[in-house]
């Protein structure tokens, strides 16, 4: 796995990017699960994130500590499996603190399609892209 994965990892809190028409919104997000290239969330249907995200599902998430950042772009599927949504729900306290079930939440993913790893501490600073495959 490459460096963003493993800097995202460790950095499960995330500033969430989305859009309301032409107006860009953003959040802080947990990563509930990583897959691969695919990072996994939970959020309640009644949220307006969830309708943000059925009327625009391009997103962008940016990790950041001291001098390193991750940045990562794809397009949000809301096609996870019962099982896995299950084991989302059992595996992160925070949600059965704050939903009744499991059944409770909207689960959806995100195949990242690219990400920038930016490192500032080195002379020159180090830069990478890479682009993803579903």
């Amino acid at each position: 796995m490459e460096k963003a994965f493993r800097f995202l990892s460790s950095h499960r809190d995330v500033a969430f990017a989305t859009t309301e028409g032409y107006v860009p919104k953003i959040r802080v997000f947990q990563v509930m699960k990583q897959d691969g290239s695919a990072l996994y969330f939970a959020t309640a249907p009644h949220k307006e994130i969830y309708r943000q995200l059925q009327a625009n599902p391009h997103v962008e998430l940016l990790a950041m500590e001291g001098n390193i950042s991750v940045r990562m772009g794809g397009t949000v599927r809301f096609d996870v499996p019962d099982n896995v949504c299950r084991e989302i729900y059992e595996t992160n306290p925070v949600l059965s603190r704050l939903y009744a079930g499991y059944a409770s939440l909207v689960y959806f993913r995100l195949p990242v399609a690219w990400s920038d790893y930016f490192d500032l501490t080195p002379t020159p600073p180090t830069i990478e892209h890479q682009t993803y495959g579903d």
